[in-house]
């Protein structure tokens, strides 16, 4: 059975239809091929030697299929699929109780794994090595050290920020694996399978100019075909084309290469206001009046994709192509600013 615990409850209608478009298998996941293959590989491995799977950290942006990877290795091990959160996990003791509640070969999904407290996080040292944890009872001189078996398990971490994670922590995985963004023909693919299940009418043109759209993100495209599909059923004909795509996308402020509100008022801000740059994010977040958090995490990994952004130590720098993207003429770039990024 799967307990799910996390710091805020998603809408159930948006949970319903995520669900519904999630793979339930390797074989149905498209894209990753080689994080597919040596997945794969680790739980063929496993399946044959009857045990439980070596532990897995799955790092990359948010929407490439981190949860649904940890589903499917749940099932492809036929095993019971527990689910909690870093930021649930706050004192070794609640650690120790989802441990110890755990059956023998289950698969514990631990999403934002980077952001668990740190008094957890060193209980999950010793579970990991040695399915084992030490429960303290009792405080000061007088406190005593109570070793607790737990049954053999695979803890699968999910995780944005893989450099936030200490290295004890993240040398005790015994696969980590990074997603990367999809290209457009995979995210075709994930358009029309998800506009069978959702019963969507979707012409080849129509997948193509969403999946440009998308920014290279499964979660993306899926959401963005559920609004193209409500455009098409409130202002034409229920079929989602090309043209039907295009004018729903331009409602949404999604424009031709991907970019959102987000994206645009970060480099308005850094254009117009900064004269390009460098920015340091805080300020560049207040400016556009978001988290930094946020702009580093959604917004700037697929800027940099694009090459439309420069990290340096100095702060962000709107590149040449910020600038012909929104009309403007760069200027030349400032001596060495350019040799700085890392």
């Amino acid at each position: 059975m799967t307990e799910r615990v996390t710091d805020a409850a998603p809408d159930p209608n948006d949970a319903a239809v995520e669900g519904a478009l999630r793979p339930t298998s390797l074989q149905e996941f498209v894209g990753q091929e080689r994080v597919k293959s040596q997945l794969g590989l680790v739980l063929e491995a496993a399946r044959r030697r009857g045990r439980a799977a070596d532990h897995v950290l799955l790092s990359g942006p948010p929407g490439l299929g981190k949860t649904t990877l940890a589903c499917i290795i749940a099932a492809e091990l036929q095993a019971p699929l527990r689910i909690t959160s870093g930021p649930a996990l706050q004192h070794a003791g609640d650690v120790a109780a989802v441990l110890a509640s755990l059956q023998p070969g289950e698969v514990l999904f631990l999403d934002e794994i980077h952001r668990t407290a740190r008094a957890a996080e060193e209980m999950l040292y010793l579970a990991m090595e040695d399915f084992r944890v030490d429960v303290i009872v009792g405080k000061g001189p007088g406190a005593t050290a109570i070793p607790l078996e737990i049954a053999p398990f695979t803890l699968v971490g999910a995780t944005t920020r893989a450099g936030l994670l200490p290295s004890p922590l993240r040398d005790r995985f015994g696969f980590t694996a990074h997603l990367d963004f999809y290209d457009p023909p995979d995210l075709e693919i994930i358009l029309r399978r998800s506009a069978v299940l959702l019963e969507v009418p979707l012409h080849d043109d129509g997948a193509v100019e969403i999946a440009g759209r998308c920014r290279g993100t499964p979660r993306i495209a899926n959401r963005l075909l559920r609004r193209v599909r409500d455009f098409a059923q409130v202002h034409g004909n229920g079929v989602v084309d090309h043209a039907t795509a295009r004018a729903a996308l331009e409602l949404y402020e999604v424009d031709e290469l991907g970019l959102d509100r987000i994206d645009r008022a970060v480099l308005d801000v850094l254009i117009n206001r900064f004269g390009g740059g460098p920015v340091g994010l805080s300020t560049l977040a207040v400016a556009v009046g978001e988290e930094p958090e946020t702009i580093e995490t959604v917004a700037e990994p697929f800027l940099a994709r694009l090459g439309m952004i420069i990290r340096t130590p100095r702060g962000r720098v709107a590149a040449p192509a910020a600038w012909s993207h929104l009309g403007a003429n760069p200027p030349l770039p400032p001596q060495g600013v350019l040799d700085l990024g890392t």
